[in-house]
């Protein structure tokens, strides 16, 4: 669709929702509606936690755009929403959403497919979580299995660390995750389009403060350092963005995702840690990092998701 068909329909920007990420959501709609409105699009910006979604059809929106991050906005929920209502959105469909923000489930796929994610174990006593340190080795990275921006992860190398890491994620109401750690080079790569025009844009290099890229780093600190050019051999960051992409067609994603990988710093073998279907576009986000590296400013960049929005119940 053509940037003049796209200034011609109602936009519907999704962003704040009621997940522990809305905050974020809130900064990432802000982004969003911005661009495409300098762009002369006719968007708007609409809450789900404080309007009903049937208001979409009923105001006369025509398309959305979903800045929304984690539960009832990345995980298949609101896009079952948008199907029903016959609205296109943009990112993946109900099934890859509803996969990927499970990343249990997303390594299980991957590792029937062959692609490489690190040694894990879903536990549901604290008991279990000590058991699975001593399986897995210290150090340990502990988790939620339905949460995104680093919420609720620990890296624990005790048995009272495991006690409190497992008592964290329990409280957030979710699925306990303990996972190999991998040492290493932490990378990022967003992929574009679907199917066979899919394309890995340039990997991203995290250089956290003390290696610890958690949640204040990410969005609220200049300490962390982003290289793209990322500075891996050529070789390597190629294998890596192919491997993304893979792993992007294995859970049927489309439209965009961005995922998150560690390389291990003897092997250099990278292991896919987890892959977001609805990612950040803060102004410390990656996906509009890698994609100006691409060449492809911001606004550009939102008009083009909003492009390939898509709805799987409506005929072409």
């Amino acid at each position: 669709m053509s940037p003049f068909d796209l200034k011609n329909e109602k936009v519907a920007v999704l962003m704040g929702g009621s997940s522990a990420e809305r905050e974020v959501s809130l900064m990432s709609g802000s982004g969003v509606l911005q661009a495409l409105q300098s762009l002369g699009v006719q968007a708007h910006p609409f809450d789900p936690s404080e309007r009903d979604l049937a208001e979409l059809k009923k105001e006369g929106f025509t398309r959305c755009f979903i800045a929304l991050h984690g539960r009832f906005g990345e995980d298949g929920t609101v896009q079952g929403a948008l199907e029903l209502l016959g609205l296109p959105y943009t990112g993946s469909g109900v099934m890859a959403s509803a996969i990927a923000i499970d990343k249990i489930m997303t390594k299980h796929i991957w590792r029937a497919d062959g692609l490489p994610t690190p040694a894990w174990k879903k536990v549901d006593s604290a008991a279990a979580t000590c058991a699975a340190l001593a399986e897995l080795g210290s150090p340990m990275i502990v988790k939620p299995a339905r949460e995104g921006s680093t919420i609720g992860l620990t890296k624990v190398t005790s048995v009272e660390q495991c006690v409190e890491a497992f008592n964290l994620v329990m409280s957030l109401g979710d699925d306990v995750l303990c996972e190999q750690f991998i040492a290493g080079d932490e990378v990022t790569v967003p992929v574009l389009g679907s199917g066979a025009q899919a394309q890995a844009l340039p990997v991203i290099r995290i250089v956290a403060p003390d290696g610890n890229y958690d949640y204040q780093n990410k969005y609220f600190t200049d300490s962390t350092q982003y290289l793209v050019p990322c500075g891996l051999p050529a070789g390597e960051e190629a294998h890596i963005q192919q491997l993304v992409l893979e792993a992007y067609k294995s859970l049927g994603c489309r439209g965009w995702a961005r995922a998150d990988v560690m390389i291990d710093a003897s092997t250099r073998k990278p292991y896919l840690l987890e892959i977001n279907t609805a990612p950040g576009m803060t102004s410390h986000s990656l996906v509009p990092m890698s994609a100006k590296a691409a060449g492809i400013n911001y606004p550009a960049l939102c008009l083009q998701l909003l492009g390939m929005a898509s709805n799987d119940y409506l005929k072409p």
